[in-house]
């Protein structure tokens, strides 16, 4: 667009022209296996907050992002070739396919929100819940 403007006459020159773009890259932190251990075993009184604790533990186990995992239905969970479950879908970000196995744990995770009526009003697997929230709910998780 600037380039445009310069070439009718609009703008004289680029003011952006000696810019340089730096991109700082930074290691990001994961759960240890130890970790992922304690979080699945602890118990919490508030609902909200297992349900956090579950859909967080099955994007772990997954590979699946949070808006990956929270738009799944059950036409994601096919039969594979190995005659297990698998999920296929789409990255919602970069649209990459994805076709990857059931694991045991994110399967009892699913199965425990197979009747959740908000789960069930959208036809998802799971309840939906904005990323702010689950975020926000995350962090209280941490503390």
């Amino acid at each position: 667009m600037l380039n445009l403007a310069i070439n009718i006459e609009r703008m004289v020159k680029n003011p952006f022209r000696g810019f340089k773009i730096r991109i700082k890259h930074e290691e990001r932190e994961y759960l240890t296996k130890e970790e992922l251990t304690r979080l699945e075993k602890k118990d919490f009184d508030i609902p909200r907050l297992d349900f956090v604790r579950d859909l967080f533990v099955f994007s772990c186990y997954t590979g699946l992002a949070y808006i990956d995992a929270i738009n799944l239905t059950q036409a994601n969970l096919v039969d594979g070739v190995d005659g297990e479950i698998w999920i296929k879908t789409q990255r919602h970000k970069t649209q990459i396919p994805v076709k990857t196995p059931l694991p045991p744990k994110p399967a009892l995770i699913l199965k425990k929100y197979e009747r959740d009526p908000r789960a069930l009003a959208k036809a998802t697997l799971f309840p939906l819940l904005s990323n702010q929230k689950m975020n926000s709910y995350l962090k209280e998780i941490a503390d």
